[in-house]
């Protein structure tokens, strides 16, 4: 049977304006128009040949729809993380509920912490940020757990923003803001540096042959397809005041 690609949301929590924040100042969201921009990024993940899973519901987790952190998926195996925040711990066992359907599951375990947004994969390599949300053990277990299946962690520092996604992100070329991470630090990748006038610009969500990104950043848009790569836009700047970027909704995998 063909593979089927799979692509896990949670729905927009209506404490959504009180999420944690670390880089981005507090600015009034509007739920309403959250849960209108969530429900385009969700169609416009079928219309790039997504199906979509709902994680269960938790309308008292903030940072619930953000479904991203609570796990890393792999082809072999998925990994439940333990978040940085406390507040958001309370989010992975859903995620994990949903996971076993699929993969074998495995927890990263106290005192360690980790984010999946901080964890970027490019072919075998994990690149996992060290950041305030994940420390050195996190990073430590991610490795026990994924060098048996042929895949090597590099911890990666950066600065600037929450995640190490939200500095670069791979879509078949590294798009990154060179002041929030090097680019040395990927291998031997062809680059693209974020317009500067779009700091948060790097983070971006490839599917298939189509880049999927904010409509927030038209010019670093202008970049990639100056390089010959499709690229599709949603409206996300609602659900960006929130600190998040286009990977943060949805965990993508083939099933």
């Amino acid at each position: 049977m063909p593979a089927v690609r799979i692509a896990i949301t949670r729905s927009v929590s209506p404490h959504i304006a009180e999420c944690e924040l670390t880089f981005r100042d507090r600015t009034p969201i509007d739920y309403a128009r959250a849960v209108a921009h969530h429900r385009a990024y969700e169609q416009a993940l079928e219309e790039l040949g997504c199906t979509i899973v709902h994680a269960g519901e938790l309308p008292q987790a903030p940072d619930g729809v953000f479904v991203e952190d609570a796990a890393i998926v792999l082809d072999e195996i998925a990994v439940i993380t333990r978040p940085g925040a406390e507040s958001r711990r309370s989010e992975t066992n859903s995620i994990a509920q949903v996971l076993r359907q699929y993969r074998p599951v495995h927890f990263i375990r106290e005192p360690g912490r980790i984010d999946g947004g901080d964890v970027l994969r490019i072919d075998r390599t994990l690149y996992a940020g060290r950041s305030q949300r994940t420390d050195d053990d996190g990073i430590a277990q991610l490795r026990a757990m994924v060098t048996p299946h042929g895949y090597d962690v590099v911890a990666v520092p950066f600065r600037g923003c929450l995640h190490l996604k939200s500095a670069a992100t791979y879509v078949g070329v590294l798009l990154f803001n060179p002041s929030f991470v090097e680019a040395r630090l990927f291998g031997d990748v062809e680059a693209v540096a974020v317009s500067a006038s779009e700091p948060d610009a790097g983070n971006a969500l490839r599917i298939g042959e189509t880049i999927l990104m904010s409509s927030s950043w038209p010019g670093t848009r202008r970049l990639l397809e100056s390089g010959g790569l499709h690229v599709a836009t949603v409206d996300a700047d609602e659900l960006e005041k929130a600190e998040s970027g286009v990977t943060c909704c949805s965990l993508i995998f083939e099933a």
